[in-house]
């Protein structure tokens, strides 16, 4: 049953998006956020016990909640909610609206629902960077990761996953507060990250002619400019993007007031709303691609067992 229940998952995203009530990803931040007040301290130890523990509950329920449910119930239901597609191009073409409308404020209040950099110094190229960047980034974790970790390992390799992504996103980022304690989190989100993020850069040059982009031009980017962006994995998806929409990101940015230089990526003119529409286009058949492999996949794992 999980490839049948893969592609359900995946279509029930691509049909409704995030669920707008009671959304298990949600409930387990809140969750995560209780404990963290309790587990806090600036040391590396508590950060380890406090990643791997909540991990490991999200694992288990979802373990537990097939075996009652049935596993196909249950993975599809854990790649819905995992999954962000819908959800993601929504929120880029909402912001990419907003900037062909003038309206830059309107903008600068919709990044926050793409990513977490400071918006008020950034005009409409920086705006249609952030969004375009974003949505290379989270083609990887909110689609492509997944799909491949419900594919190799069902409902609780795929309920680990988002909870390390959720983990990283709350408590991963460098800052004073999360130097150490957030060390974990950081780390175990790149591992589970690695394979996904090469392979949706190998995903998005074969998909780039859905955006008028040269499937060779992004392979080439994302093996030239990727490993230069400080995060092991999003420098991969945000390279093989930019090659495929022949821009160029990278550069000056913010977060929390602390402002950093990131490396330039791709060779192309600055992005601008048309981009960050191609670029929802592009995660778009990136995911449906990642979809047909991740079903295909576990088609021909349960005919070799037959």
């Amino acid at each position: 049953m999980s490839a049948p229940a893969l592609a359900v998952g995946y279509a029930a995203d691509l049909a409704f998006g995030d669920p707008r009530r009671g959304h298990p990803v949600a409930g387990f931040g809140q969750l995560a956020a209780r404990v963290e007040q309790a587990a806090y301290a600036p040391n590396r130890g508590r950060g380890v016990v406090y990643a791997a523990g909540l991990t490991l509950l999200a694992a288990g329920a979802a373990e537990v909640a097939a075996r009652r449910l049935g596993r196909g119930t249950v993975l599809a239901a854990c790649t819905w909610a995992a999954l962000g597609g819908r959800s993601l191009a929504r929120a880029a073409n909402s912001l990419a609206a907003r900037v062909e409308a003038g309206d830059l404020t309107g903008a600068r209040a919709e990044l926050p629902g793409l990513c977490g950099r400071d918006t008020a110094a950034l005009g409409a190229t920086g705006l249609c960077r952030a969004a375009t960047e974003s949505v290379a980034e989270n083609t990887g974790d909110a689609l492509v990761g997944a799909l491949f970790w419900g594919a190799l390992g069902g409902p609780a390799a795929i309920a680990a996953y988002r909870a390390a992504n959720t983990l990283d996103a709350m408590v991963g980022h460098r800052s004073e507060r999360y130097e150490s304690f957030g060390w974990a989190a950081a780390r175990v989100d790149d591992a589970l990250n690695w394979p996904p993020a090469r392979a949706g850069a190998a995903l998005t040059a074969l998909c780039a002619p859905v955006v008028g982009g040269s499937p060779r031009r992004a392979w080439e980017v994302a093996r030239r400019d990727g490993a230069a962006h400080p995060s092991p994995n999003a420098g991969r998806l945000e390279a093989a993007f930019a090659g495929a929409l022949d821009v160029r990101l990278g550069g000056p940015l913010s977060y929390e007031g602390v402002a950093e230089l990131r490396p330039r990526l791709g060779d192309g003119r600055e992005p601008t709303s048309a981009d960050v529409r191609r670029a929802t286009r592009l995660s778009i058949a990136v995911g449906a691609a990642a979809a047909a492999l991740s079903v295909a996949a576990r088609t021909l794992v349960r005919r070799s067992r037959a």
